[in-house]
Formats: structure tokens, C-alpha cells, sequence
């Protein structure tokens, strides 16, 4: 098992004082480096690497149980828990949506978004300091294994998007929950559009807590593995990162006061006539992108998030499972899966076409219950909840 741990300080190649290292010891989930996820224990820390690093990280059914039975397990013994991922292109670019759809099993639909949901439930009330080094690439689930966590760390290589509606689908994995609840209307224009957000711009929307050069991620590690309580976490974590407002300007800064005043509106069809009477190079853009996107895809999302701006996680997340399984069942999903990750034409036939054709009573269906016994369940409640 583990080997006694021990802290200890060194001398660089120059001869410098480095900061204090920490003796690790390693148990590979799957007790090899082959193990899509690996975890070491750390004295009172914990640390969890997705190793999938030729699929961007992305995570299937395995690597969500790996994740939740590992932190199930510390749950009660460890004080903080670092999330990463190997190399250095993703965190994670998010859930293997091909493999739910190729099947067009159902079934393993379910089991995916439930298990997946519940992950992220787990970590938005997570006892020990959660961190997750959001490096890279991180889109879809990705989003969901970092954002409900205390910490986020960007840097300048992380690429931040929910991309759904391009795919048929919406942000799901508690995006209902925390895109509302940035400035603004940012987060109804994160999701409807599925703009990238790049490095220091990630903690300037709120959505990385920290931003750390990737060069300096080693050295925090080792110095948060070395830490003893939440007050010296939180020290490490600002001495290395760097203020919210340090360089450029936020990307979006200029437009802001037009995202709030388009995406306000009350319907998805009103936020496209805002759009064209706006008129700006900005506005036409905007209407480009959002044209490309499903436009049933569109109204539930802006449903959603306007749902899950009055809930808490859980609750927003039993919503989403609903949607999700709705989704697997009969929508656009797999037809835009098929056109951006299959085929790749970028040609999605959606159905319907036009935002007009979209069917008030559907969407109301895509939030419905599910048959009883099927609806999104954790650990700690009954057989019945609802929303």
C-alpha cells in the first residue's frame, strides 16, 4: 500500500532553495499508467489525472465512475483534492458524446448522464478543497469536473466553451446552475452561441477562480500538497496567481453592455430581432453563429437557464437529466453529432429548420417528468424527488 510520506526542501541545478517537495506515493486506479484515470494519495491530499490524452481527455462512462468512486472514498480522509489531466492540449474537451449516439442506445444514455450528474453534484458540495487545473482544453463535461468545485485554475492554454447547441443538445452538467450566475447576460450568450473564452479571459468571466502560467503549475502542486489548512490554500493559490484585472482587457468588455441588452429578451426569436435592430458588425456576427446552431437546442437552453437561475445545483441537475434522457430519446442531438463529429460536412439537418417551427408543447415535453423510478436520483435521498 502507501509508503510513509514525507515533506521535504532541495537544492536546484544551480544550487538554489526550491520550494518544498512532497514524497508521493502512486495508486493507479488501475494499478498501471494505462488506467484512463490515475490517483495518488498524498499524505492528507489526494490527486486525480485523467490520462486519455489522445481523446483530449474526454470522459466516457469509466473514467466518471473512476473519478466518483475515488472521491467517494476520500470524501471523509482527505483535506484537499487536485484534478489535472495529462498533456498538455486538454483538460478535458468533455464527454464522449460519440459513443452515446453511435449506439443509439438509450439505455447507456442514462446510465452516462445520471452517473456523470451525480459526479457533478458530488463536487459541488465536495467537504475536501477541491482544485482543478483546468490547463488546456476545456469544453462540455470538462466544464462540469472543474466549475462546481471551489478552486478553477486557467491558464494561458485553456480554451473554455459550451459548444451543445451546435450539437443538438444544451449545457448541460449544471450549466443551467452557473451560467446564470455570471455578469450579466454572459452566460445565456455562453450558451446559446458557444463562444471560446482563452486564458486570462476565463478568470476575467468568472469562470476560473485563478490564473497560473502553465509553467508554474508544478511548483503550485507541490506547494499546495505541502499546505495544512484551507487558510494557507487559499495563500498559495494567490501568491501565484495573477489579478483578475492584470492584462488586456476582457475579451467581450466592449460588448457586454450589448450581450445585456440582446440577450435580455424574453424568447430566443425576441433576441434575434434585438439582434438585427442593433445592426453592429458585433450583432450580424452574433446571428451568423447563432443561425448555425439547433434552434430546438436554442429555446431549451434559454428555458434552462432561466429555470436553473432559481435553483440549487442538485435541483438544476435533476431538470437537466430530464432534458438529457428527453434528448437521447428524440431530438437533434445525434444529427448534430453526426454532421460536426462524424461526417464532419458542418451540414446539420435540424428538425425543425427555423426558430418559427419550433413547437412550444415539444419543448414543455423535453422538461417533463420522466416515468417513475427514472427520474435523476443521489445518493443521500429516498426513492422519490421531484422538482
Amino acid at each position: 500500500m502507501l509508503r510513509a510520506i514525507a515533506v521535504r526542501a532541495g537544492l536546484s541545478r544551480s544550487g538554489q532553495l526550491v520550494a518544498p517537495s512532497v514524497c508521493r506515493a502512486m495508486s493507479s486506479t488501475a494499478g498501471d499508467s494505462n488506467s484512463l484515470v490515475l490517483t495518488e494519495e498524498v499524505g492528507s491530499k489526494g490527486v486525480i489525472t485523467l490520462n486519455r490524452p489522445k481523446a483530449l481527455n474526454a470522459i466516457n462512462l469509466e473514467m466518471v465512475r473512476l473519478i466518483y468512486d475515488a472521491m467517494k472514498q476520500w470524501e471523509s480522509t482527505k483535506s484537499v483534492v487536485i484534478v489535472k489531466s495529462v498533456g498538455d492540449k486538454a483538460f478535458c474537451a468533455g464527454g464522449d458524446v460519440r459513443a452515446i449516439t453511435e449506439t443509439s442506445n438509450v439505455e447507456l444514455a442514462r446510465k452516462f448522464f445520471s452517473t456523470e450528474y451525480r459526479l457533478n453534484a458530488l463536487i459541488g458540495s465536495y467537504r475536501p478543497t477541491y482544485i482543478a487545473f483546468i490547463d488546456g482544453i476545456t469544453m462540455g463535461g470538462g466544464v462540469g469536473l472543474s466549475v462546481h468545485g471551489k478552486y478553477r485554475i486557467a491558464t494561458e492554454r485553456t480554451m473554455f466553451a459550451m459548444p451543445e447547441t451546435a450539437i443538438g443538445l444544451f449545457p448541460d452538467v449544471g450549466g443551467g446552475y452557473f451560467l446564470p450566475r455570471l455578469e450579466g447576460k454572459l452566460g445565456l450568450y455562453l450558451g446559446l452561441t458557444g463562444f471560446r473564452l482563452k486564458g486570462r479571459d476565463v478568470h476575467k468571466a468568472g469562470v476560473a477562480t485563478h490564473y497560473v502560467e502553465s509553467k508554474n503549475l508544478a511548483a503550485l502542486e507541490q506547494q499546495l500538497l505541502a499546505t495544512t489548512s484551507g487558510a494557507e490554500v487559499e495563500s498559495v493559490l494567490d501568491r501565484f496567481s495573477e489579478k483578475r484585472d492584470a492584462g488586456a482587457e476582457f475579451v467581450l468588455a466592449k460588448q457586454l453592455q450589448q450581450i445585456n441588452q440582446c440577450f435580455s429578451a424574453p424568447t430566443v426569436e425576441a433576441i434575434f430581432q434585438q439582434l438585427e435592430r442593433d445592426g453592429s458588425e458585433w450583432a450580424q456576427n452574433t446571428l451568423k453563429l447563432l443561425h448555425k446552431m439547433s434552434p430546438t437546442s436554442m429555446v431549451v437552453t434559454q428555458k434552462q437557464l432561466e429555470l436553473g437561475g432559481k435553483m440549487d445545483l442538485k435541483t438544476c441537475l435533476k431538470m437537466e437529466y430530464r432534458l438529457a434522457v428527453h434528448h437521447a430519446i428524440d431530438s437533434d442531438f445525434k444529427e448534430g453529432v453526426r454532421a460536426l463529429l462524424i461526417d464532419r460536412d458542418q451540414k446539420p439537418r435540424w428538425n425543425p429548420a427555423t426558430l418559427a417551427e419550433v413547437d412550444p408543447a415539444r419543448i414543455e415535453q423535453f422538461f417533463g417528468p420522466l416515468p417513475d423510478g427514472d427520474e435523476l436520483q443521489f445518493e443521500e435521498e429516498g426513492p422519490k424527488a421531484s422538482l
